[in-house]
């Protein structure tokens, strides 16, 4: 057993991922004095409330002036004492917070103490009340030292980080209080919150001097860098803190913890998935930096200065990346003995190439920081996984289907029909994508019929055609773009599509194919009494679905699986959440102020209901989707990768995490939705339209279960008659590759697309 010192470490620290070396800002000497005697002004070191926070001493032994020297190695004398005095104020903000409100479960208390902070952060620099405590005193003169040089933008964007990192403290005391421990998908998303390292991020646009453009700040690449190094900054914190939160303090909130509870994993193996993931995350990192950053320059025409910015702010979250890891092995605040740094190779991974490699396997003796790289691109494109069986899904809401349903199914039969969705596809050698029969047997409006059962006819048209729609352009763009591994025309198609949605009465462009047809179409049905702000509001969430199909192209072109976190954030746009989230609330006068529909209550009621149906709609398709299409964009596919792990165990895990989600829905509507509606002073109007939604919501993920177990798109028989026509010895998806261009991009190899489909790659299953 590892030990700290004389006593027993829980766990052996892991091996990990950090190819970029730590560099000490010279500045540091002069930052620990300067903030020693800050924190002595602003009373750090007095008694609160019968309570001793810290010491001298305690402040000494943390270092974060040595914390902030590693993570802003190049920042001057000045600058570096700002954000060492900030870093110092907000450890001393959770320590002081756990011993007032924490450790006594004060929840009223914590609320009027998290309130007030807020009065501390003028976006105009105005005057703030009177400072009561340390933590409101340090806020103030922290908070007029840094916004007068930052634009208003950034101002925002800060005061909505400190607000989440201070407020969302309530949510790990009403878990410690309830002796909850989150699920997966929440404690990731929520961690990012109370961790405080989106904040972290601001800081380092201040550090570094260059502000993230506004009109980049809330783009995927953008985000995707601020989200990637947030949780990794969080989870390695987890790793080295396990010791001392969980073990000596009693805090739940910690990753290694929610393995070992979800997962049933011991200590040792918990921190080995953390670590994976941590790895994970930081590679995404890289990824999106080298691929989707330029990408997103080249469509947006961003000018030098813009880039520059943007790739300075990137530098600073890499520095600051590997300044974490350096301080956390030195702090005596950590568990941090045994600990090793793997020699990655970082950016420059080669892939392997050639003849065979999409079939191949990671070799055990790979080290595990590039094994978890590695398995994202080594993998056969085809599996012959065959029928999956299913577990028992949790479902506490009863089905109720609409009465209209006979009339919405023939109505979309014409409808689809007037729109081409049967017309032959010039790139897939004329082929039609669907036929009538696929039509009938995949009875969106079955679907509509479950999730709305109180629509009126039009209403249910309407919402089976998008239905219909979305799913066509979900099978178009990865058979037609993906398979070419053509990005550009993916893009260009996106763009088309934006065009088909005008905010105005001017008309769409003349469609050029059954996608922009329908689109036209659909837009101008359910836009007809929406004003300017609500189309945009719907067009959006069109755009977020439409975008998300093309990131499916992206990893297509790469080969590459999703790393796990990215894929359940993805999906809940490649599912079209969005879509029907928007639609049900512009076709209803919403009495309910958006400051109230932005609250991290309402926020994930609607998203633990769009995870539950975005991984049943992955249980029941992927057999589909990894033997008849190849397709790399599932669950149990990505947990089967990044566990590796068999079929039937990735299944398991695709099942709980569903569960988790939909109880967790449960407990949003009885445990956090009455506190939301008391602290908002609701009035009974918009009451009663919050739980009109959640009443939608439970119709919305009973009728998307039922027609799963219903619908014949995912039916074993039908899949084989779809897709391997009598006499074909591959599934007709792949026979269809044979007439496409070569491949080009990550990983090709040099193999042509006929060399690429033989069994070998394709599964022993293939075989006549």
């Amino acid at each position: 057993m590892p030990t700290t010192g004389d006593a027993l470490q829980p766990f052996e620290l892991p091996e990990f991922y950090m190819p970029y070396p730590a560099r000490l800002n010279p500045n540091v000497d002069r930052a620990r004095a300067h903030t020693r005697r800050w924190a002595a002004d602003m009373g750090f070191f007095d008694d609160q409330l019968g309570h001793r926070i810290w010491g001298p001493s305690d402040l000494e032994r943390h270092d974060y002036g040595l914390l902030c020297a590693y993570t802003h190695p190049d920042c001057d004398g000045p600058e570096l004492d700002l954000i060492t005095d900030w870093y110092v104020w907000v450890f001393y903000f959770d320590d002081h917070f756990l011993e007032l409100f924490k450790r006594t479960r004060d929840t009223k208390g914590a609320k009027d103490y998290l309130d007030r902070l807020r009065e501390f952060m003028p976006l105009d620099g105005g005057p703030t009340p009177e400072p009561t405590n340390p933590v409101e005193r340090g806020l103030a003169d922290l908070w007029a030292r840094t916004v007068p040089p930052m634009s208003m933008d950034w101002r925002r964007r800060f005061a909505a980080t400190t607000r989440a990192l201070l407020e969302e403290s309530r949510w790990e005391l009403a878990n410690i209080s309830e002796d909850r421990v989150a699920n997966p998908i929440e404690y990731i998303e929520m961690r990012r919150q109370v961790g405080g390292a989106p904040w972290s991020a601001n800081l380092v646009e201040h550090a570094v001097g260059a502000e993230v453009p506004a009109s980049l700040a809330a783009t995927r690449p953008l985000e995707v860098l601020r989200d990637t190094f947030a949780d990794a900054v969080h989870l390695r914190n987890d790793i080295f803190s396990y010791e001392r939160e969980v073990r000596a303090e009693g805090e739940n909130a910690n990753g290694i913890l929610v393995v070992e509870r979800f997962f049933g994993y011991d200590t040792q193996s918990a921190a080995n998935l953390v670590n994976d993931l941590l790895t994970s995350r930081l590679q995404q990192f890289e990824h999106t930096a080298l691929t989707e950053v330029p990408m997103l320059f080249a469509r947006n025409t961003v000018g030098p200065a813009e880039q520059m910015a943007v790739y300075a702010y990137a530098k600073g979250l890499q520095d600051w990346q590997s300044g974490g890891h350096e301080w956390h092995m030195r702090s005596s605040r950590y568990m941090n003995k045994g600990g090793t740094v793997a020699a990655g190779s970082g950016i420059g991974f080669s892939r392997p190439t050639g003849l065979g490699s999409s079939a191949a396997r990671v070799p055990a003796s790979v080290p595990r920081s590039e094994r978890v790289r590695m398995r994202s691109f080594v993998h056969a494109r085809f599996e012959p996984v065959g029928p999956t069986p299913l577990p028992e899904i949790y479902m506490p809401y009863p089905l109720r289907l609409n009465p209209l349903l006979d009339s919405a199914r023939t109505t979309l039969l014409v409808w689809g029909r007037e729109i081409g969705l049967y017309e032959p596809v010039p790139d897939l050698g004329g082929l039609p994508l669907w036929t009538p029969n696929d039509l009938c047997q995949f009875d969106f409006a079955l679907c509509s019929a479950g999730m709305d059962p109180d629509a009126t006819a039009d209403e249910l048209d309407i919402s089976a055609a998008w239905l219909a729609w979305g799913t066509y352009l979900d099978d178009y763009y990865p058979q037609v773009f993906g398979r070419r591994r053509n990005a550009a025309a993916a893009r260009a198609q996106t763009t088309r599509l934006s065009d088909s949605m005008p905010l105005d009465d001017s008309g769409c462009p003349p469609a050029a194919n059954t996608m922009e047809r329908g689109l036209a179409d659909l837009w101008q049905r359910t836009t007809a009494d929406l004003n300017g702000a609500q189309r945009l509001e719907l067009r959006s969430a069109v755009m977020r679905f439409i975008e998300g199909c093309e990131w499916e192209v992206i990893n297509d072109v790469a080969d590459r699986i999703p790393d796990p976190v990215d894929y359940i954030e993805m999906r809940r746009r490649t599912f079209g959440s969005d879509v029907t989230k928007a639609m049900s609330r512009l076709s209803k006068r919403d009495p309910v102020l958006s400051e109230v529909r932005r609250k991290q209550t309402i926020l994930d009621l609607e998203n633990t209901a769009a995870d539950f149906g975005a991984l049943v709609n992955d249980l029941y398709s992927y057999q589909k989707e990894a033997e008849y299409e190849g397709d790399l964009h599932n669950a149990v596919r990505v947990l089967r990768n990044f566990f590796e792990c068999g079929r039937d165990e990735a299944v398991g895990m695709v099942n709980d995490l569903l569960t988790a989600r939909i109880r967790q829905f449960d407990r949003i509507v009885t445990v956090e939705m009455p506190v939301l509606y008391t602290e908002s002073d609701l009035d009974a109007a918009a009451r009663a339209s919050l739980d009109r939604r959640v009443v939608e919501l439970q119709d919305w993920m009973a009728g998307i279960l039922h027609w799963h177990e219903v619908t014949g798109r995912y039916r074993a028989t039908e899949l084989e008659a779809r897709y391997r026509p009598a006499g074909s010895p591959v599934p007709a998806a792949a026979s269809r590759l044979s007439a496409l261009l070569r491949p080009s991009g990550l990983g090709t190899g040099g193999a042509c697309i006929d060399e690429l489909l033989t069994p070998t790659h394709l599964g022993e299953s293939v075989v006549p």
